[in-house]
């Protein structure tokens, strides 16, 4: 055996073992006489003693080690001098005075300290992320996922889930993102594509009867990067036959509490929050809300209808609202500070912002001709007590209305410290839109994706007004972050049919693109729903992680670039010529 013990498990028990050990070098102190050596693996650091009065050979050939180099260790287990123990790792109390030294490899020295607290640039940690997840900083986090992605495991196994693997080579169906193309080679100017998600085969997958079925998968989306999003990326996907919501919403509840209980020994309520996609607009200005804090939006319009301000009243005769925030602490907003948040309302598509403060009975207000002291005061008693408070308002259409004030909510919160940063709140969105309206195609479109199924009290308006179905979809929300997203699917041909002429996709198309799944609704399609977790984020939310690289092995750059490999490269013309492929000047 090369070892018989990893860095991470010796204590006062081993008091005397002989033992070898392996790993790599993490740092080195000469004290003169004693060299002190601690090596490194991925279970933890053991402190390693060499002694010149022991073997003034092996203390030599210490002397030679750097950090990084892979070496080998036989030695006995001793315990450490009275004062020299270190509580901070589990191996502190003891050490190993070396008996023999066997160098496995050397190494060049690293482009950036192993042993630092330093973090090393984004650049350097991707281009040589094998040195960079030598970091216990770096190599945690993919641990933890590790932890998330076996608790889901098992919990789906407990509960009757089978995982299937779906194809990486398929159909291009594009909706929404672009696809990634795999030229064919023996079908020539034919493509494959890689699959956006495995959301065809899941639900062809139940009209095979499987019933439960869920799926580590690996995602591919050509689109523009942010922070939380990559080329490619890892889904928990999970289906379900003869369900409705409330199951999907029950499964996924118990799935995250074992989760965070496992991963990080926090302890959630069900049921979680539930509200609509109107209801999360008009309280919080978002389809994403963040529930840490108060500060919820306020309908001001049948309040302020009777007022004299005329920007109010044209806009409440076109049809806007006038909605507004209270928010605590006003003497922390100086006219400067209000005077940011009306060009931030208006960098956001707000015509303007006005406000008013309650302080210590005075009220100050730049409207404060149009609208008496009383109606202020009404206002402020009504909707923040006995405190003194803030109101902004918007007076504008109400999605924009709602949308800025959203914006302005969560800045707030953060100027005030109103957000627990150790708390996970988790809550339901549903009832979404089925259809948007996409302005520069002039046609509505699916808001989620074609298959999700209309709810039943809609269905009579979907030739009629389209535009106010509303969806069997859902999102699960983390602290203001999407982190899941599914629906009740579509399981009936004419039904399926429909949706796809709604959205301006002709027969011939529908078949061209689709006609596999049509043809299977024609053999007994159950009635069957879903949901799929984007793990990469959700696991950069647990570990309050501010980019999912953190949490991917080998991630890309924002420019859908790998440091580390030089992906994506250029390819040898013979490969073009042999896939039918000529590259365009």
């Amino acid at each position: 055996m090369l070892r018989t013990h990893t860095n991470g498990e010796l204590n006062l028990k081993h008091l005397s073992e002989k033992v070898k050990l392996c790993g790599w070098v993490h740092s080195t102190r000469d004290h003169g006489e004693l060299i002190f050596i601690d090596l490194r693996d991925r279970y933890g650091i053991t402190q390693v003693v060499f002694n010149p009065e022991n073997d003034k050979k092996l203390h030599s050939q210490a002397q030679e080690l750097k950090n990084e180099f892979v070496i080998t260790v036989e030695g006995k287990v001793s315990e450490r001098p009275k004062g020299t123990e270190n509580p901070k790792i589990p191996t502190g109390e003891i050490e190993v005075i070396a008996e023999s030294l066997a160098v496995l490899n050397a190494s060049l020295t690293p482009p950036f300290e192993i042993s630092s607290s330093l973090e090393p640039t984004e650049e350097l940690k991707l281009k040589y992320r094998y040195l960079d997840l030598r970091r216990h900083e770096s190599s945690k986090n993919i641990f933890f996922r590790h932890k998330v992605i076996k608790s889901m495991r098992e919990f789906l196994d407990k509960n009757d889930f089978v995982e299937v693997e779906t194809p990486f080579l398929t159909k291009s169906t594009p909706e929404g993102a672009r696809d990634y193309l795999v030229p064919s080679r023996l079908n020539p100017g034919k493509f494959f594509a890689l699959p956006q998600s495995p959301q065809l085969f899941k639900q062809l997958l139940m009209v095979a009867g499987f019933e439960r079925y869920y799926q580590i998968a690996k995602c591919f989306r050509d689109e523009d990067l942010r922070a939380d999003r990559q080329p490619e990326f890892t889904q928990l996907d999970i289906e379900m036959s003869f369900i409705d919501e409330e199951d999907i919403f029950r499964l996924t509840e118990e799935l995250l509490v074992r989760v965070l209980k496992e991963a990080l020994k926090i302890e959630l309520k069900q049921p979680f929050l539930r509200i609509t996609h109107a209801d999360a607009i008009n309280r919080y200005g978002t389809d994403k809300p963040d529930v840490r804090f108060a500060l919820e939006i306020i309908d001001l319009t049948e309040e302020l209808k009777e007022t004299d301000f005329r920007i109010f009243k044209e806009s409440i005769n076109s049809g806007g609202r006038i909605k507004a925030i209270f928010t605590p602490s006003p003497e922390k907003f100086s006219n400067k500070d209000i005077d940011e948040l009306i060009a931030l309302a208006k960098q956001n598509g707000a015509a303007g912002m006005t406000f008013f403060k309650a302080v210590k009975g005075e009220i100050l207000s730049p409207i404060k001709k149009y609208i008496s002291n009383e109606k202020f005061n009404e206002l402020k008693n009504r909707f923040s007590g006995d405190t003194d408070t803030l109101c902004l308002m918007v007076s504008d259409k109400a999605e924009v209305s709602s949308m800025v004030l959203g914006i302005l909510r969560t800045k707030i919160a953060e100027r005030l410290n109103l957000i627990d940063k150790n708390l996970f709140s988790f809550v339901w969105v549903r009832e979404f839109p089925l259809f948007s309206f996409n302005k520069e195609e002039n046609r509505i479109e699916s808001e989620h994706h074609p298959f999700t199924a209309p709810t039943d009290e809609d269905m009579d308006n979907l030739e009629k007004n389209p535009l106010s179905v509303r969806s069997r979809a859902y999102d699960m929300v983390l602290n203001g972050t999407e982190i899941a997203s599914g629906s009740i699917r579509i399981h009936n041909r004419d039904l399926q049919e429909r949706i796809f002429k709604l959205i301006g996709m002709s027969e011939a198309e529908a078949k061209k693109r689709f006609g596999f799944l049509l043809e299977a609704f024609l053999y007994g399609a159950p009635p069957h729903g879903g949901i799929a977790f984007g793990l990469d984020r959700l696991t950069a939310l647990l570990l309050k992680s501010d980019t999912i690289r953190s949490v991917i092995a080998f991630p890309k750059t924002q420019k859908a670039i790998c440091p580390l490999t030089g992906a994506p490269s250029e390819v040898d013309e013979k490969q073009l010529k042999e896939l039918n492929i000529k590259l365009r000047e």
